[in-house]
């Protein structure tokens, strides 16, 4: 369920979080950074672990990530409003996953990033999350938190108060 829904006259609006960083190319681009420099100067911390064990443990957080993103993905289509966040919000989306965490696409990207990171044990990935989330926060969170207060004004701040922005 969705609340609140906006006029279709709000539909064409060119008002959006004005976010210029594309998430998922941010996670990739750290992601291949990461497996590169592994592959090129490796840090040996994930090979202690055994193999069959960073695969399961890799493949479960893989799986998890992917379950969220796409539970996610899922109630946004439901309620008609765009995905990427350079795109205007036409709904509030607050139920299902969004009911645990204001943020489930994106901790989706992170548990799929660093279950890739475990499969390929690159080190390097791990160093890189850091600034990533530190980019995410700052380039992309906190505009579209922005941008949804201006949008949905007291829905958003009880929403916000209610649900955590992680977990």
């Amino acid at each position: 369920m969705t609340s609140p829904q906006l006029r279709d006259s709000d539909r064409d609006s060119r008002a959006h979080a004005g976010v210029r960083l594309p998430p998922p190319l941010l996670f990739l681009g750290a992601l291949v950074l990461g497996i590169v420099l592994e592959w090129l100067w490796p840090l040996y911390w994930l090979d202690s672990l055994p193999p069959p064990l960073r695969y399961w443990l890799g493949g479960g957080l893989f799986l998890a990530g992917a379950a969220l993103l796409a539970a996610a993905i899922r109630l946004f289509r439901r309620a008609g409003t765009a995905i990427p966040p350079w795109e205007p919000s036409t709904a509030l989306v607050t139920t299902g996953v969004y009911g645990l965490s204001r943020n489930p696409i994106y901790l989706g990207m992170i548990l799929i990033y660093v279950g890739i990171a475990f499969v390929f044990a690159a080190s390097w990935a791990f160093l890189l999350l850091l600034p990533v989330l530190v980019a995410l926060q700052i380039e992309v969170i906190r505009r579209e938190e922005t941008y949804l207060e201006r949008r949905f004004g007291e829905a958003y701040r009880q929403y916000r108060q209610e649900v955590r922005r992680w977990l």
